[in-house]
Parts: structure tokens; C-alpha cells; sequence
């Protein structure tokens, strides 16, 4: 009987320093995120597509996620400043230099040049953009400068964050030309349609360039976190759950 007492003592001391050793490595995660890219981004709830990754690959580890929002070209400043410990992307800026560890793409952004159907816009070659105006994502002229440093040259790109004003710009023919990820310009038509009617404006997409994985890594301040956050990465995808969150936005 005192033998089982002491055996059950120790189990439970055992049970009791796992679960110390496991609370004591979770770690609260602070993410510099850009501010509202719906469906990726949706600020004021804290979801989205790339949000709900991130925490799910984190969690696997025992981590929270605490994501900060800035202007997405403010999001690799912030790291630098050390405003956080990790950041989504490093927007063409080198972080490895800052104590960065870049992590395993998370989110892969599907960029496209998106015209109005009626102007009979072709994009093919850098040439194509020649004299027309470009509206943008923060920071695109700094990874697509083969197709964009000449129009910044000549003033005729214009980079903003808020992204519901690119489909404006586009559909007043303020601009000739959106860059954007073609899911987020589809979810800003449809909220537009709920309050306009673009029903009878037609949108051509024109694909430029394949995109880059590298171009969306994650970056963490730990080694240690970035590499138990690739762990987490690998098992929602072999699980499904990293499509299952896909699926639930782009249907949103």
C-alpha cells in the first residue's frame, strides 16, 4: 500500500512538471500584421485567412498569438524597432539582419494587374503599362520593380493601404490599372455591390508574374519559435485544417 501511495506521489509530481515545463515554453507571440486586408485580414475581430493560420501553426506549440496592426509598410519598421517579436512578411525589406528568422511561407498572395473590360487593356510586357496609372498595395514597387519603376519614376503609381480604394479608384476611372491580390479585389466588388451597383462593370485580370513563396515568410525574433511554428505549419496541413480555414473565407 505505501509502495502504490509513493508511485502515485511521483506520477502526479511527474504530471505536475510536464505540465509547468510546457505552460512555462508557451510563449505569447506579438505579430506585426498589416491592418484590414479582408479576407486575409479582418482587424477589429482579429480573423482572417492569414490570422487564423498563424494561430493555429502557433498553437500547436502551446503559443498565442497577439497580432499588433500597422500600415503594411510600416509592418517590417516595426520589427526593426522592436515594436514586436515577429512579423507577417517582410515587404521586399531584409529582416535577417534585425534578428530575423524567416519561417516557411504561410499565405501566398496571387497578385494580378486588373483593368476595366471596356478599355481593352493588354499587360503582357513592362512596356504595356507605358503612360497609364497605377494604383497599388504599399510596397509593390519595391518587389515588382521591373514592372513598376518606371511608372514610379514618372508619378504615375500611387500606393495605398486601405485596398476598398483601389476597386473605387479603378471603377471611377480615376486609375487604368489595380495591382492587388485577386481575392481581396473580388470581396471589396462584392461589399461594393452591396451599397453600389457595379453589376455592369467588368473587371479583366492579367497575370504578370508567378508568385514567390519567399515573398510571404514569416519572420520571428526566436529561432525557437520559428522553428516550432514550422512544425505547427507542416501539421494543419496535414490535417486539412489549413484548408478548411481557406475554404471558410473565400466562401465569407
Amino acid at each position: 500500500m505505501g509502495n502504490m501511495k509513493l508511485f502515485l506521489t511521483k506520477s502526479i509530481l511527474l504530471l505536475l512538471m510536464l505540465l509547468y515545463s510546457v505552460i512555462s515554453a508557451a510563449k505569447e507571440v506579438i505579430m506585426a500584421f498589416s491592418q484590414d486586408i479582408p479576407p486575409y485580414i479582418f482587424q477589429k475581430d482579429n480573423k482572417g485567412i492569414e490570422v487564423d493560420i498563424i494561430t493555429a501553426a502557433l498553437a500547436r506549440k502551446g503559443h498565442t498569438l497577439k497580432p499588433l496592426y500597422f500600415p503594411l509598410g510600416r509592418v517590417p519598421i516595426a520589427f526593426k524597432n522592436e515594436l514586436v517579436n515577429a512579423a507577417m512578411g517582410d515587404i521586399g525589406v531584409d529582416l535577417n539582419s534585425h534578428q530575423g528568422f524567416y519561417a516557411d511561407p504561410a499565405v501566398i498572395y496571387n497578385n494580378v494587374f486588373i483593368t476595366l473590360s471596356k478599355n481593352n487593356i493588354s499587360i503582357k510586357t513592362p512596356e504595356d503599362l507605358d503612360g497609364l496609372t497605377i494604383v497599388s498595395f504599399q510596397g509593390a514597387e519595391i518587389r515588382y520593380p521591373k514592372w513598376l519603376a518606371k511608372a514610379k519614376k514618372e508619378n504615375r503609381f500611387f500606393g495605398v493601404s486601405d485596398q476598398l480604394t483601389q476597386v473605387k479608384l479603378l471603377s471611377l476611372e480615376r486609375f487604368d490599372v489595380v495591382l492587388s491580390d485577386r481575392y481581396i479585389f473580388k470581396y471589396f466588388v462584392k461589399q461594393l455591390n452591396l451599397v453600389s451597383d457595379l453589376d455592369n462593370i467588368h473587371f479583366d485580370e492579367h497575370l504578370f508574374s508567378n508568385s514567390n513563396p519567399l515573398d510571404y515568410r514569416p519572420v520571428f525574433r526566436s529561432e525557437k519559435i520559428r522553428d516550432e511554428f514550422n512544425q505547427g505549419l507542416r501539421e494543419i496541413k496535414e490535417t486539412g485544417q489549413f484548408q478548411q480555414i481557406y475554404d471558410f473565407y473565400l466562401t465569407y
